[in-house]
């Protein structure tokens, strides 16, 4: 079943803004939205989508802002990037030199796990998600994703982390070359983007990504991460 569109009042509550904000941010495009019979219509794909691009370019306080937000709407804990991710998840080093045999590694590593069921439709998924903008960071890590959950090849909602040997280009706006790769799936959209800000807001912090890069061990990076969490 097609998922309901948000009206005006449904889209400020989710986004706790006023309604007149949302209205004049829809009247100057900076939120995708349509006027319908006079009034203003947001799809959630698009609003979900436009969420997760505000999330990768938000510096940190943003990023607790926006995930702060989500948790309120749903009613929910934070997501816990300690459950989600696992040391059995986490490759290093990464072997591919390029973008889908990267992705088709990370998502092996899942599927050997089984939590993931269908590894060539998740490869598709993630690489038609990258020709429609990178989710490569300036910081050298990308955060794969397919465009739209994909519930049922999965087991459960989790998080992947690999390495590469060195930097590899992924698309990055500034061409920046990228080797630390998270594969993030999660069961719907909301869930995905509480768990994108809540990474965000891990790696965030150049400590970690250089920890990440110069260590040789899974649980070690794995505690890291959970650490860094704990901070947060």
């Amino acid at each position: 079943m097609p998922q309901q569109d948000f009206d005006l009042a449904d889209l400020a509550a989710y986004l706790h803004l006023t309604p007149q904000q949302v209205e004049k941010l829809a009247s100057r495009d900076k939120i995708p939205g349509r006027k319908v019979s006079g009034r203003w219509r947001f799809s959630q794909a698009d609003v979900h989508h436009w969420l997760e691009d505000r999330i990768g370019v938000s510096n940190t306080d943003e990023l607790e802002r926006v995930e702060g937000n989500l948790d309120r709407h749903t009613k929910q804990e934070s997501v816990s990037i300690k459950d989600m991710l696992a040391v059995d998840l986490i490759r290093i080093p990464l072997s591919g030199r390029s973008p889908k045999k990267i992705v088709t590694e990370i998502c092996n590593v899942a599927a050997d796990t089984g939590r993931l069921w269908d590894v060539n439709k998740m490869v598709d998924a993630v690489l038609s998600r990258e020709s429609m903008h990178s989710t490569a960071l300036d910081n050298g890590v990308a955060l794969l994703h397919p465009r739209r959950p994909l519930p049922s090849i999965l087991s459960e909602g989790f998080l992947a982390l690999g390495r590469s040997h060195s930097g590899i280009p992924f698309g990055g706006s500034r061409g920046i070359l990228t080797d630390i790769f998270f594969l993030i799936c999660s069961f719907d959209d909301r869930t995905h983007l509480r768990t994108l800000a809540r990474l965000s807001r891990v790696i965030s912090d150049p400590e970690i990504t250089r920890a990440i890069r110069e260590s040789q061990d899974a649980d070690e990076i794995y505690q890291l991460i959970v650490d860094k969490e704990e901070e947060l």
